[in-house]
């Protein structure tokens, strides 16, 4: 066979072959294993090269198809297992070289020259050389091939991104291809690539190749759509960046790599990152692979731009020569490589791209270039580290020469400041991008530090402060205020150096504050951050006054609009309040000043003309005026908030700021006193002008209508804001001069020189007030009113303040009207509407903000209003807050997510608040309006049946409250024949659901006695006589809109309303027995087949927690005990009741529409026994507190455990139709059981305490039901409910064995086998895989009271047998064999075991076995966590073991060493790559265990504190990691935030065991801040963690803090000082403070 196919290769090489059949002989010798050529693979190799060369140099000639063929034939054997198989084996393999040029050109086709192939292929083929080291020599063994292949598959790239921008489909024919010139390779004509309307047609990059007989028989045409083509190009391209950029790495000569790099890959690599960048959510490609390209391309740029060796270069060029103090030679002459020129004019050419992306491509790249110099060349030590910032200054104003802004950098270190700068060229368009790109310059030479203002002053003459000044002055005649950059580079210049922007301070504060109108909410946003950081630089500096008076010009200057924009945002506001704080007290007053200065020389010569001739009088109110009055009220509003927020004075406030603060206030009232004066002139002089016709002056024309309304509008304008400015400096003045005078015995008071009546001035101030002395020359607006209001207010606080003022009855008179005038009776009178809402500032109070604001006066005042106020004010104030609260309840809380107030959430937050019912008339009020309004409801759809508490009432019966005698017929009538004399629709069931919602919040200790018997009674009524329509909606969230539910709810109103102190008063008009029959009597008459079980079940939860507190009050309150309980428990044990039974089960009920009610039935069983259970349990509880009680008590629990007993057994027989306990549950019954047994027990613990051996009257049923729940309480997956009744049963059962034993050996010997039964269940359940983490802390305290039932009266042998269970439990081997769950049961029985109280033998046993216990939990720790996914499920539970037995163990483990064996386990405890739920777990369990070592056993640490601090340290860096930054939204930060709390708590703690820690201290805070220097934590973490580590400062010596400033690393260093500095700043100040007051 050899012989037969020998002759293949003549044939390869015969012309006279077909070349159709040389390529099916050539596939054929490829993959056949007996065609025999020498070196086969390299010759099938190279006949393919050579034909596909000879076609292309056109000394070959052969069908498309064929060339198509030969090119999947080429890629087929590139890609084929054979080849690289031949290649591992180390089979020399390789293409030739014209192989390389070959792809180029056909890459170069691609731009729609030359015959066209099918790019898949040849990109395919690319990847398989690229793909193996061997093959890819072709390209890296010549440098100028490789840079070539990237040149173009950057091209190919960027056309492809650039097609949807384009031509608006990616599969559009019409190519354009962006190249860049290339001197070496290219010509000229394929320089660039086609435009998009050129006539060159070429074929796609998703162009699929022809199909042909040939291709389609050999599967090669499939090959192209196996990826898209963009896919596959974008794949080559980063496979090439790989291969160029570790070749780049090899080459040994920088300058050349600069060269080739800048002149042919620089431009399309900074085009097509700038599509990847921009274009990323749009890409036909995935976005892993596109920020991979992104990283290669930047490492190209960065390694070949910015290398080590070409320091010097750039030295040479940016650096001024120390000769000539920066004159350089022109760049004309050729001399040494510049490498800046190099890279900044190819950044700048035209070449680069497309016009219309040339300025963005050129913007970002500045940004990154800067990024990279700054990281290659930015960092040095020593002497060269301020050369080599200056370096980075440089290369920064030449990058800033290239967006086009007008800076001139060539002669920047001889550029004075007063020089004009030339016209910008950036168009308007361009803008945003221009300021994007300067404001990432200068984030990122702010972060790299290149600015030493001191530096640059001394040793180069301000060359960089001339710079950003330059820019500065740019920025200022060239604004773009509705840019939010334009805001952020002026945030970045103030924190560089606030002189940059000194000497245009008031350009900026016009431009950016004061006249800035823009209204975008990105644009509010980056403004007020400027300010903001504005107010907080010049407080750092100490210059807030200097600040202030270029403000206050600004503000007084003729404004640009009629309207300026608010001066005071919440922001700027906020930040205002916290720099007063940092401010001196001098200085805040000194702002002020100069507040009160700029209104009497600016403001006030405008507003006060007395003398003017009749011409000006006609002009009064012009523009002039309007505009002085809005200035006036833009200063008054800032006046306010600064004197507001002054740090007030006090009697240790030196006498120099007093005198200060003194003539402040003597200023201010002299200006308000003017302010007055000039309305009550204006008044006057209005009358005497109006008093007869005006003639117009000869040669004037008379004013149109239209001139005269514009006349009058700016007439108002001006006077409302006048005036309201006015109001509100009387305000500020009163609020301040009473502050002052109450706290500083050495301030005077200013307040009675407004009046001449030395007595009883402020009564005089009320009475002016009330009487309309200033109200009449003042309108009414919303402003004015709300002001009034407040200054009334005040007076009357002022008055509270005098006891002899108080005692006078003209006092009290005046009083009630002040009061009335604050509530409002007006045209502004409260009234709820559509929600308004209010920013809660004084100076924004409008129309349509007036009612929040004067809801929020009253609310916020009622305890000084109220007093003084009629009923029917209190009841139109409690009105108001119902009618807002339903509003609330209707409309939702939507405004929860708005920070402004509204009338309901401010009517919410009264009703949660404790002031509410220290208030008897208005809460006495409130309840009488909720009352009424579920009166009103239920006569609405009351049915006109003989209904006692209806009848006889006419139309306004709702306003008043109903008789109790008739309620309670109601009541009787309803619980006894079952009638509704009331139902409900839907809306109404709604509304009251509402009203109910609200009554929740009430307290019912503040209840008078009416109104609680009425609203109580007026409650059972509806309880016991309404019921719902049944097709009230079914889907709402909390479920009370069905019938059950609105049961329930009314049942939890009611059983909280028994806990109020005046409940007795019920008790009066009905028997507590009646309530209680009342209540299982009605509920057993509704049906309840159609709720839902959850529905039902809550229902059952609720009558249980009605009767049970409602037995309980009678007991303790001892009212008629006997009387009412005896009902009760007649009621309960009656044959009427008992018989129900037995009814369900076996007899069939059917109801009137015919159908079988078996259901119903048997839920009425479910309530009886529940409502018996209850009631059984109650009493007792109340067993032994006095004999008389417990002789009663006792008599009724024999009656209900009697009947108890023969419901159970009666229920518990096999039925034939429905078994009950399918649906009572499992749970249920064994929870009645166990109320049984306890109830037998505590009868036999009463009838003999000092016998034993007595039986129980069902324990026959008890055993039986121990047997049953010991067989099934592991089987199977229970319910948790099941499983936590059952185990209080096996408690109360093993209690009730132990106590009926007598002293024969069978029975101990059976008490002993129970023992065992009892642990090996409770072994087997915890080990139950079906039981969850939650299951099994549900479970906890039920398996903790089971062994406390178990080990209270244990004997040594029965607690060895629970020490050998343990021991066994705890074996590694188990926890290897993935058998966790063993060990996790013995765990959790040590856990509660430990917290048990033993006897004394057992408690020996127990603490001598610890250690051992103790060393194995740590092996388990240890080896669980290796094991992430055992964290929370048992790393977590048996660290929280070890911390029990650590805590129980306080003075019962004697040896140290034992204690310490803990720290290992709590080494190994994952705290890293976890949820924040597993996080939080694990976290708190090593936080705890070492605060148990702290608190407990402190002896330990004097040995031990290092392994503690170690431990210790695993948290802090933990919490810094997790609390870092995010830029994605963290929903999570809770969980962060409390751990940071407790490492604030734990440092506490160890600051409070200074000795042990005092040598440690620095090394604690060195370990913080080393950490700290790592990440940049979130704001609220970072208060927790800095004030925790501020205790550790307070136990550092000076030398400690010497040492730790020579000691760190130069970050940490930075970081540590900063740190030190605030402490020194706040804490440590703060302390010292303390330290005064401490004995």
């Amino acid at each position: 066979m050899a012989a037969i196919y020998s002759g293949i290769y003549l044939k390869l090489k015969s012309p006279q072959t077909p070349w159709e059949d040389k390529l099916k002989l050539a596939r054929f010798a490829w993959i056949s294993s007996q065609c025999l050529l020498p070196n086969k693979e390299q010759v099938l190799l190279d006949w393919c090269t050579h034909a596909l060369t000879g076609w292309y140099n056109k000394k070959v000639e052969f069908s498309q198809t064929v060339l198509d063929g030969l090119w999947c034939y080429l890629d087929d054997v590139i890609h084929s297992q054979k080849l690289h198989s031949l290649l591992k084996q180390s089979k020399t393999v390789s293409l030739r070289l014209n192989m390389a040029q070959l792809l180029l050109d056909r890459l170069q086709d691609r731009a729609g020259y030359g015959p066209a192939v099918c790019v898949s292929t040849v990109l395919s083929v690319c990847q398989g050389i690229l793909s193996s080291s061997a093959l890819s020599s072709v390209f890296t063994t010549k440098f100028e091939l490789l840079v070539d292949l990237v040149n173009k598959l950057c091209s190919l790239a960027c056309c492809e991104l650039q097609q949807p921008l384009q031509t608006g489909s990616v599969q559009s024919t019409v190519q354009c291809e962006t190249a860049v010139p290339c001197e070496h390779q290219m010509d000229a004509e394929s320089l660039h690539l086609l435009p998009v309307g050129d006539s060159h047609q070429v074929d796609p990059v998703t162009e699929n190749p022809p199909h042909h007989p040939l291709l389609e028989s050999t599967n090669f045409s499939s090959k192209a759509n196996e990826n898209p083509p963009s896919a596959k190009l974008f794949e080559v391209l980063h496979q090439a960046l790989a291969c160029y950029l570790s070749v780049q790495r090899q080459q040994a000569n920088p300058n050349r790599v600069f060269t080739v790099v800048t002149n042919q890959l620089f431009q399309p690599l900074i085009l097509l990152r700038h599509l990847l960048t921009s274009g990323e959510s749009q890409l036909p490609v995935p976005q892993q692979l596109c920020r991979d390209i992104r990283v290669k391309i930047d490492n190209v740029l960065q390694l070949a731009l910015f290398p080590p060796e070409l320091l010097n270069p750039y030295n040479d060029e940016l650096l001024p020569s120390k000769e000539d103090a920066g004159k350089r030679s022109s760049g004309g002459s050729k001399g040494p490589l510049r490498p800046a020129s190099a890279v900044i004019s190819r950044l700048t050419a035209q070449s680069c791209c497309e016009p219309q992306l040339h300025y963005s491509v050129k913007s970002n790249t500045v940004s990154l270039l800067f990024k990279f110099f700054l990281e290659s060349y930015g960092k040095g030590r020593g002497e060269s580290e301020e050369e080599h910032r200056m370096l980075c200054f440089y290369f920064l104003s030449r990058l800033a020469s290239v967006l086009d802004l007008g800076l001139d950098t060539r002669s920047l270190s001889l550029a004075k400041v007063d020089q004009p700068l030339s016209e910008s060229a950036c168009s308007p368009e361009n803008w945003s991008l221009a300021l994007l790109a300067v404001e990432s310059l200068l984030n990122q030479a702010l972060s790299a530090d290149i600015y030493n203002v001191a530096a640059d002053r001394i040793r180069h003459g301000e060359v960089q402060l001339r710079f950003y000044r330059a820019l500065g002055q740019l920025l200022f005649n060239q604004a773009q205020p509705s840019i939010p950059a334009w805001y952020r580079c002026l945030k970045v210049m103030l924190s560089l150096n606030h002189l940059i922007l000194e000497p245009d301070l008031d350009q900026l504060l016009s431009s950016a504050w004061v006249n800035a109108d823009c209204i975008e909410g990105r644009v509010q946003k980056a403004r007020q951050v400027m300010v903001c950081s504005l107010l907080r630089t010049y407080t750092k500096l100490r210059q807030l006054p200097r600040l202030f008076s270029e403000l206050l010009s600004v503000i007084c200057q003729p404004a640009l609009d009629e309207l300026r924009p608010p001066l005071l945002s919440d922001e700027v506001t906020a930040s205002l309040q916290s720099c007063l704080l940092d401010t001196p007290p001098s200085q805040a007053t000194e702002v002020c000043s100069l507040v009160l200065e700029s209104i009497r020389k600016y403001i006030l010569p405008d507003l006060v003309k007395d003398k003017m001739n009749i011409d000006d009088r006609e002009n009064m109110f012009d523009g002039g005026k309007k505009d002085s009055s809005l200035k006036l009220f833009s200063l008054s509003q800032l006046l306010h908030t600064l004197l507001f927020n002054l740090k007030t004075l006090d009697n240790a406030s030196p006498l120099p700021l007093v005198r200060q603060s003194q003539r402040l206030m003597e200023e201010m009232q002299q200006i308000v006193k003017e302010l007055l004066q000039l309305f009550t002139e204006k008044k006057d002089e209005k009358i005497q002008i109006g008093s007869g016709p005006k003639t117009p002056k000869t040669g004037k024309k008379a004013p149109d209508s239209k001139d005269l309304q514009n006349d009058t509008e700016t007439n108002n304008l001006w006077k409302q804001k006048t005036q309201e400015a006015c109001l509100l400096l009387k305000y500020t003045w009163v609020e301040v001069d009473t502050l002052f005078h109450i706290h500083c015995s050495k301030y005077t008071s200013l307040d009675s020189a407004l009046t001449s009546d030395p007595k009883a001035p402020v009564l005089v101030h009320i009475e002016g007030l009330l009487s309309g002395e200033i109200s009449s020359v003042i309108s009414s607006s919303p402003m004015s009113c709300l002001l009034f209001k407040l200054l009334t207010l005040q007076q009357i606080k002022k008055v509270l303040l005098d006891s002899t003022l108080l005692a006078e009855h003209s006092t009290a008179v005046l009083l009630t009207r002040a009061a009335q005038f604050i509530l409002g009776k007006d045209k502004f009178e409260l009234s709820v509407g559509v929600e308004q809402e209010w920013d809660g500032q004084v100076g924004s109070v409008n129309t349509s903000s007036y009612q929040v604001a004067h809801w929020y006066l009253v609310t916020s005042n009622l305890p000084l209003i109220v007093p003084y106020l009629s009923r029917e004010d209190v009841e139109s104030i409690a009105e108001v807050l119902l009618s807002s609260l339903l509003m609330r309840h209707t409309d939702g809380d939507q405004d929860q997510l708005s920070s402004r107030l509204t009338v309901s959430l401010i009517s919410s937050q009264l009703l949660q608040s404790p002031i509410l019912p220290e208030l008897p008339s208005l809460f006495s009020a409130m309840v009488q309006c909720l009352t009424q309004r579920i009166t009103g409801l239920l006569m609405a759809a009351h049915k006109n049946k003989a209904c006692a508490a209806f009848q006889e009432k006419g139309a306004n019966a709702s306003q008043a409250l109903l008789e109790k005698e008739a309620l309670v017929k109601d009541i009787l009538a309803s619980s006894k024949n079952g009638e509704v004399s009331v139902l409900l629709s839907d809306s109404q069931t709604q509304e009251i659901l509402n009203l109910l919602q609200i009554l929740t919040s009430l307290n019912p200790d503040g209840m008078k006695t009416d109104d609680m018997s009425s609203l109580f009674l007026l409650l059972f009524f509806m309880f016991t006589s309404t019921s719902t329509q049944q097709n009230i909606a079914m889907d709402m969230d909390n479920g009370d809109g069905n019938p059950a539910g609105f049961l329930r709810k009314l049942l939890r109103i009611l059983a909280c309303l028994l806990e109020g102190r005046n409940f007795q008063t019920v008790l009066k008009l009905v028997h507590g027995g009646t309530l209680l029959q009342a209540t299982v009597s009605s509920l057993l008459v509704h049906r309840f087949g159609s709720a839902s079980s959850s529905d039902w079940l809550d229902l059952v939860k609720a009558v249980q927690g009605f009767i049970r507190s409602l037995v309980q009050l009678i007991i303790m309150r001892n009212s008629s005990v006997r009387l009412n309980l005896d009902q009760f428990a007649s009621y309960l044990t009656s044959k009427d009741v008992t018989d129900r039974y037995a009814i369900a089960p076996s007899v069939t009920v059917v109801d009137i529409s015919g159908k079988l009610d078996v259901r119903d039935s048997i839920l009425s069983i479910h309530l009886l026994l529940a409502s018996l259970t209850t009631f059984s349990q109650a009493m007792t509880n109340a067993l032994g507190r006095n004999k008389p009680l417990d002789q009663t008590l006792t008599q009724m629990l024999t009656r209900t455990t009697a009947t108890l007993g023969q419901a159970i057994e009666s229920i518990l027989k096999p039925q034939t139709d429905i078994q009950p306990t399918s649906i009572l549950g499992q749970a249920f019954i064994v929870e009645v059981v166990t109320v049984m047994l306890q109830c037998e027990l505590s009868l036999l613990s009463l009838e003999d305490e000092n016998k034993q051996g007595h039986s129980l009257g069902h324990m026959g049923l008890y055993r039986s039901f121990s047997q049953q729940i010991l067989k099934e309480i592991s089987s199977a997956p229970r319910p948790t409910d099941f499983l936590v009744s059952s185990l209080r049963f096996l408690s109360a059962f093993y209690s009730a064995v132990e106590r009926t034993r007598g002293d024969e050996e069978t029975e101990r010997k059976e008490l002993d086998e129970l023992y065992m039964q009892i642990l090996q269940a409770v072994h087997h359940l915890l080990t139950a895989h079906w039981l969850g983490s939650h299951d099994l802390c549900e479970l906890e305290p039920v398996v903790q009271e089971l062994l406390h039932h178990l080990v209270e009266k244990s004997t040594t042998g029965q607690f060895n047998l629970l020490l050998l269970l343990i021991k066994d439990g705890l074996d590694i081997g188990k926890l290897r064999a993935e058998k966790y769950r063993e060990v996790l049961s013995a765990v959790i029985i040590i856990k509660m075991l430990s917290c048990c109280p033993l006897p004394e033998s057992c408690s020996k046993a127990l603490w001598l076995s610890a250690p051992q216990i103790i060393s194995a939990m740590m092996f388990l720790v240890r080896s669980s966590s290796q094991d992430i996914s055992l964290t929370l499920p048992f790393t977590v539970p048996t660290v929280m073991a070890m911390t029990s037995l650590l805590r129980q163990g306080e003075g019962l483990i004697s040896n140290p060493h034992h204690v310490t064996l803990v720290f290992g386990a709590l080494q190994a405890v994952p705290l890293d790559r976890l949820t924040p739920t597993v996080y939080q777990s694990a976290f708190l369990a090593v936080h705890e265990a070492l605060f148990a070592v702290i608190q407990c056993h402190p002896q330990v640490m004097l040995n031990a504190a290092p392994s503690f601090l170690n431990v210790f340290y695993r948290l802090v860096a933990s919490i810094m990691q997790e609390g870092r930054q995010r830029k994605d939204n963290d929903t999570d930060g809770d969980v962060y935030q409390q751990c940071s709390r407790l490492i604030e708590r734990m440092y506490s703690h160890i600051a409070a065991t200074a000795e042990s820690f005092t040598t440690l201290s620095a090394f604690m805070v060195a370990q913080y801040v080393t950490e700290l220097q790592k990440v940049t934590l979130r704001s609220d973490i970072k208060l927790h963690l800095t004030e925790g580590i501020y205790r550790i400062l307070d136990l550092c010596l000076e030398q400690d803090i010497k040492f730790l400033t020579a000691g760190l690393q130069m970050g940490v260093r930075e970081v540590f000082n900063e740190l030190y500095s605030s402490y020194t700043h706040y804490h440590k100040a703060q302390r010292q403070g303390e330290d005064k007051y401490t004995v």
